[in-house]
């Protein structure tokens, strides 16, 4: 960044933040992809060598939080510090999720700013008092417009995301001129094609602003859990206007102005698709109303699908995440639903699906490679990385593989939240060094001891484990742990450094690994699976 007067402004920090979420319930498979996805983008950014800083937190005003406490005997800030402290926060340690901060919407952090953003938008004209009558969604926290209910056998009129159905409420609000802010809207929207992914995420988008924009209801009087409105105790923010916010509060926003202009806006906001809306519309009409930038990106993933409804507690289809991590183990779990879920579209999950995955990818091309290669270093060469002869056209075709396979990950991954095929073009890599292996079959070079028969095995040892060592460096992100235990059976931390200091863009550089470097065959990586126990 250029310099501003006589100091130079700090590099603005690649931001990204996962949804709030709600605690009204322990976190699910859904509430944990999306913060694996962001987890892995800002440590493939981190890994890049870039200045993140990445977002998490639960958002605990509202009237279904309000519902949920009192059915289980407790007050609201009970329950939301319970939840807290022993699900949400609990769980994000046990998947590695590095997250840079965790905003809590009850925090005075938040709500102090919350109140000062809405009084300055009431000064500017920007909110009146009105009032609203239409059917609401308390799972959603959502007037819902008519055309947006499903009608049940009965005639019930159904929320379409919850399956439940709709109350009537009336109430006195006050109201933002959301509606004024459509053409802005569809302006920016045209100036910047990607601000909203993926495309069919953008064009629901688009039909619904183009169709004209009601103003937003920004209070409700019925209820007293959330923040109080300034000018008027009798109303609290509504809690999307209050949850919004959170993405400024937690950096500095009317506190360390500093920070904020380090760190705001986000890179990416991700989304799940059932909140889209909310982050494309009437978050960036906030924004502009109040003079502040918007996000680079919002991106909506998919849902978790079981037996074809969305995961979700209300459909009593929530899985734990600790129902397959004790299975699978951590890193798998981190690895299968990026590597299984095309990121944006739905995604079905089984148990097979994720047996399958897990035995042929990580067990038997990955782990498998992994542990043949350490094992030939000290069976041959009692653990001493051999130096490698000039290379061959089979080994060429490593080393390109090698330059294509970060090049399109970095590519996918980094720049276009394409985990999948960022991914699958890693583990495409696996498969060539496993074809290699195969074809050099090193076990029969190993029997001609004559000093041609040794540097021909130097030479398939070596391209093999430094092939490992730049695998090890690109799923990083993905599987710290499981790349950290390969980093240290190539003994490549002695020689090389940390592995969070490696750069991805840097992996494909050919012979970072010294001759002489000590191999050691570790643990498996990827154990044979016991079957789960059954109920």
């Amino acid at each position: 960044m250029a310099a501003s007067g006589p100091e130079k402004q700090e590099a603005k920090a690649y931001y990204v933040s996962t949804p709030i979420y709600y605690v009204n319930d322990a976190p699910h498979l859904g509430h944990a992809y999306t913060t694996v996805a962001g987890d892995v983008l800002t440590r493939w950014h981190r890994q890049r060598g870039e200045k993140v800083w990445f977002l998490t937190g639960t958002d605990e005003h509202g009237q279904k939080i309000m519902r949920t406490a009192d059915a289980n005997g407790v007050s609201p800030q009970e329950w939301c510090d319970k939840l807290v402290e022993e699900a949400w926060k609990p769980l994000w340690e046990h998947l590695n999720i590095a997250n840079d901060d965790f905003i809590r919407t009850t925090e005075t952090r938040h709500t102090d700013r919350v109140r000062e953003f809405v009084q300055d938008l009431y000064d500017k004209g920007e909110i009146y008092k009105g009032g609203y009558e239409g059917p609401y969604c308390v799972g959603c926290e959502e007037y819902k417009l008519p055309g947006d209910l499903i009608e049940a056998e009965n005639g019930t009129e159904l929320c379409p995301v919850h399956k439940r159905p709709v109350e009537i409420l009336k109430e006195e609000n006050y109201f933002f001129k959301l509606s004024e802010y459509g053409p802005k809207l569809l302006e920016h929207y045209e100036a910047n094609p990607d601000f909203i992914q993926p495309e069919s995420a953008r064009n629901e988008v688009l039909n619904f602003v183009k169709q004209g924009l009601q103003d937003l209801s920004i209070s409700r009087s019925t209820f007293d859990w959330g923040v109080p409105v300034p000018w008027d105790d009798k109303h609290v923010i509504y809690v999307w206007i209050d949850a919004l916010l959170n993405y400024a509060t937690a950096v500095g926003y009317g506190s360390n102005q500093a920070k904020f202009d380090e760190t705001f806006p986000a890179n990416v906001q991700l989304v799940g698709k059932d909140i889209l809306r909310f982050h494309a519309v009437i978050w960036p009409a906030m924004l502009m109303a109040q003079g502040l930038p918007v996000p680079g990106k919002v991106v909506a993933n998919g849902w978790l699908m079981v037996g074809g409804e969305k995961m979700s507690k209300s459909n009593l289809t929530g899985i734990k995440p600790q129902d397959l991590t004790s299975h699978f183990g951590v890193d798998a779990y981190r690895w299968y639903f990026l590597r299984a879920i095309a990121f944006g579209s739905d995604g079905s999950f089984s148990w097979e699906d994720f047996t399958a995955r897990y035995t042929s990818e990580l067990a038997n091309d990955y782990g498998n490679l992994a542990s043949r290669v350490a094992a030939m270093v000290g069976k041959y060469f009692d653990g001493a990385l051999p130096e490698a002869s000039a290379a061959g056209d089979a080994e060429q075709a490593v080393h390109d593989g090698l330059a294509k396979a970060v090049a399109e990950a970095d590519r996918k991954i980094g720049d276009e939240l394409d985990f999948q095929g960022g991914i699958l073009a890693i583990f495409d890599f696996v498969k060539q060094v496993n074809g290699y292996i195969t074809e050099q079959e090193p076990w029969k070079v190993a029997k001609d001891t004559s000093d041609e028969g040794r540097a021909r095995l130097a030479k398939i040892l070596y391209t093999a484990a430094e092939s490992l060592r730049a695998v090890a460096v690109l799923l990083n992100p993905v599987m710290p742990e499981t790349s950290q235990k390969l980093w240290d059976s190539l003994g490549a931390e002695p020689v090389l450094g940390p592995l969070a200091d490696q750069r991805v863009q840097s992996a494909a550089a050919w012979g970072q690994l010294p001759t002489g470097a000590t191999v050691t065959k570790g643990a498996v990586l990827f154990p044979r699976l016991e079957e789960p126990k059954k109920d």
